[in-house]
């Protein structure tokens, strides 16, 4: 078992490589639909240390030539793998089965080592959660995105319950490594009709007293705020560890700023329209870049000013005209992070496998290294 667990890692396939030296012979991953949660489902026995550590080795060992020796590899940081498109429905209208399995399967195919599914309410981080101690390559973020930071409430009682409540799903989460980071949290200032700016202000400063206890990172957005958002980060520097502004896309002079406060740059398909964002992603240091796919969303389009560098295409298709395998159009998915990675490559003038795995290695050090401590059996976030 150990020798073939060997040749899977060699692959790329160390999860199902772990599961088979724990003598089993199945896959982590398993169906995301409302009713696969109704029994809290969780990941199952841990590795004992001695095979852990063999494997470890192993893994690294792999890993560190896997881009030269194959396939660029991945870790999306940013994927709404929560959102109803999944499951087949679009703008509240049912077109097809669910394919979550099938996105999953393109994603391990397609050269992705780890997902972080992002979350952006108290409902979302409990659900991101249980969604991915589905699978061990799967983990998750807890937090209040910008635009739905009314459901703090409007005073000092209300928001540090709401804080309490984020706490202790972020602890539960770091018991066995699947909660990654807080987010998505910052400041949004083009949909302001969801949210006002004061509350958002309140919202974000709230989370950071969460940063403050957990240590974990930040993954921030960012949205037409001016100096606002970086003139906080700046001012609250010494209140969180990590963080990544992600879905940049905005000035090469915000980039160096945030840069400057020891920070990160995630880069997705948004971040990559007009000529004017290849400049800047040009002047971003690949030491500080994080790849992204944000999926469902920000999808490369051939109106895109980066769509020519593009060269690997997926089998895609309308959701009205729906095939189980296939892509849809405009929905994107993490195997798309290929496509990302074929633009900034294109922008910077160097070869794709030298932006992946600069991005790898640097979402591997930003998340702590990605991966589980132990299983919690059968145990459902609370709160």
């Amino acid at each position: 078992a150990l020798l073939l667990a060997c040749m899977l890692i060699r692959r790329g396939n160390s999860a199902i490589a772990t599961i088979l030296v724990q003598g089993r012979t199945t896959n982590t991953g398993s169906a995301y639909t409302p009713s696969a949660f109704a029994s809290g489902s969780t990941l199952s026995a841990s590795t004992n240390t001695h095979t852990r550590t063999r494997l470890a080795i192993m893994s690294s060992s792999s890993s560190a030539s896997a881009s030269a020796g194959g396939r660029p590899r991945f870790v999306d940081i940013g994927a709404n793998l929560l959102d109803d498109m999944y499951q087949g429905v679009y703008r509240g209208k049912a077109r097809h089965e669910a394919d979550y399995d099938a996105v999953l399967q393109r994603a391990w195919d397609g050269g992705l080592e780890r997902i972080v599914v992002t979350c952006g309410s108290l409902e979302e981080s409990k659900r991101g959660l249980e969604l991915a101690r589905t699978d061990a390559r799967l983990f998750s973020t807890v937090g209040v995105h910008p635009t739905r930071c009314s459901e703090f409430g409007d005073n000092e009682e209300s928001v540090a319950a709401h804080v309490e409540a984020l706490t202790r799903i972020a602890r539960q989460g770091m018991e066995d490594g699947t909660v990654a980071a807080l987010g998505e949290l910052g400041l949004d200032y083009a949909r302001t009709e969801f949210c006002d700016i004061e509350t958002q202000k309140r919202g974000f400063l709230a989370q950071l007293a969460i940063a403050g206890e957990t240590k974990l990172p930040l993954f921030i957005h960012n949205r037409e705020t001016g100096d606002d958002l970086v003139t906080m980060l700046h001012d609250n520097r010494h209140r969180f560890s990590r963080g990544v502004v992600h879905s940049f896309d905005d000035s090469a002079e915000l980039a160096a700023r945030i840069i400057a406060l020891d920070l990160y740059i995630g880069i997705n398909g948004c971040s990559l329209k007009k000529p004017e964002n290849l400049e800047v992603v040009r002047s971003i240091p690949l030491e500080r870049l994080l790849l992204e796919t944000d999926c469902p969303w920000c999808d490369i389009r051939a109106s895109h000013a980066g769509s020519d560098h593009v060269q690997t295409k997926f089998p895609t298709r309308n959701e009205k005209k729906f095939e189980l395998g296939s892509c849809v159009k405009g929905r994107y998915e993490p195997c798309h992070i290929i496509q990302v990675a074929e633009v900034v490559a294109g922008a910077k003038g160097i070869d794709v496998a030298e932006v992946a795995e600069a991005s790898r290695k640097n979402a591997y050090e930003f998340f702590g290294g990605l991966e589980k401590k132990k299983r919690v059996e059968g145990k459902k976030p609370e709160g």
